[in-house]
């Protein structure tokens, strides 16, 4: 038996028995698990679990409209236990600690909109073995689920359903709703969901609401509301984004960097998470290869923060080609990598005498500036003196590449250091 409630922090409860304002996704939801769509790499798993004596807690982790929901709901009724459905979102503590008594598996949608401290209250719970709890997330639990939480639970990751699976959901829709498409309709609304399950049912409700004549693809098209890209920016689809388009960047593939930015720009992304992180692959993947990828990505902070957006993506696409396009050089990164990593293993050793300012008497009487050689005024403004501390002497930090700009920045130092 399974309740779905909303609680507030009141207590209040709304049960939904509303038949007319069922969506399709419900009203379609699978029955039993041979009627669930996708997710063949834990249906091992998932039947071992249903096997088992005791269900173990769950915790689904995957991207909206994948079926976590739906898969919780199933593994409770298979139980034929007595199960409460709630939504964090809306589900106070304190009306849900009333609610529980009587109940054998909570499954609970959204965990992640339950802060660290509001997640210990299932702890003990938990502990007791009162209660399953069957959780999904949209959310790396990673970061978002408490160490002791997780810790009580088996993670099921879920993937985004692929395009046959979405196929088969639709047509499912289409025959509760008692239309018929063609197969190339079918092709544009499953392209149109990005592999979330419930935004191609809606999909599907919105053509079949349309006269019979505007359901063809080439009409269709234009007819469906306008695509927005789901954002996740606190999610890993933000970082994994930016990731592609930096490592994009970095491999010199322009149309894979613009293709990422798009992704980025078109789910909503603060442009300007956009311009900083350019920023960093300017100076950490470009670097003296060109010395001007700094100041195009800096000029391109600026320009979008003075035209703002939509136009804001017209800097950001020429920035991102130039710095695709541009000659790699991560050697002053690396090179202070490697001076960090020096002083945090060794600690900062003593600046040579000669090279301390003398602001007094008593630092000249102890040798502070001592033998000190200023370079302008020697040929070329460079002089043959030794600047690391003693204990590093001979020690190379920065390793130049023959890559762009950088083979002509060293070569007069070369001149000098013939084994730099």
């Amino acid at each position: 038996m399974l309740e779905h409630s909303l609680l507030g922090e009141t207590g209040f409860e709304m049960k939904l028995e509303i038949e007319g304002a069922q969506p399709l996704a419900d009203r379609i939801r699978p029955e039993s698990l041979e009627d669930f769509f996708g997710q063949g790499h834990i249906r091992n798993r998932v039947e071992a679990f249903t096997q088992s004596k005791r269900m173990p807690s769950l915790l689904l982790f995957g991207p909206p409209g994948c079926g976590k929901s739906t898969l919780a709901m199933l593994l409770a009724k298979l139980t034929g236990k007595k199960s409460l459905r709630v939504s964090a979102p809306e589900a106070g503590l304190t009306a849900l600690r009333k609610k529980l008594p009587g109940y054998d598996i909570l499954i609970l949608d959204e965990l992640h909109r339950f802060s660290k401290a509001q997640q210990d209250f299932f702890l003990p719970i938990l502990e007791s073995g009162k209660i399953t709890l069957l959780a999904t997330t949209t959310e790396n639990p990673s970061f978002s689920v408490t160490r002791q939480l997780l810790s009580r639970l088996h993670v099921l990751r879920l993937r985004t359903l692929n395009r046959e699976e979405l196929t088969q959901v639709a047509k499912r829709g289409t025959a509760e709703l008692d239309i018929e498409l063609e197969e190339e309709s079918y092709k544009l609304l499953t392209a149109m969901a990005g592999g979330d399950a419930r935004t191609l049912l809606n999909l599907i409700e919105y053509t079949a609401e349309l006269p019979e004549e505007k359901r063809r693809v080439d009409i269709l098209r234009d007819s469906l509301p306008e695509k927005v890209v789901r954002g996740d920016r606190d999610g890993d689809s933000h970082y994994e984004l930016a990731s592609a388009l930096i490592k994009s960047i970095r491999g010199s593939d322009p149309d894979a960097a613009l293709y990422y930015l798009a992704c980025l720009l078109e789910s909503g992304e603060d442009p300007r998470f956009v311009t900083r992180r350019l920023i960093i692959s300017a100076s950490e993947d470009i670097g003296l290869g060109d010395p001007q990828a700094l100041s195009q990505a800096m000029a391109c902070h600026q320009a979008v923060e003075t035209v703002g957006m939509p136009e804001g993506f017209i800097p950001m696409a020429q920035t991102t080609v130039y710095l695709a396009l541009a000659p790699k050089s991560n050697s002053t990164y690396a090179a202070y990598r490697s001076a960090q990593k020096e002083v945090r293993e060794n600690g900062p050793k003593p600046v040579p005498l000669h090279l301390r300012n003398a602001t007094s008497s008593l630092q000249r009487e102890w040798g502070y500036g001592r033998g000190y050689l200023y370079p302008h005024n020697f040929p070329k403004s460079w002089a043959d003196q030794d600047y690391l501390p003693n204990e590093l002497l001979g020690r190379k930090f920065y390793h130049p590449k023959d890559q762009g700009d950088e083979s002509r920045l060293v070569s007069w130092l070369r001149h000098f250091k013939r084994n730099l």
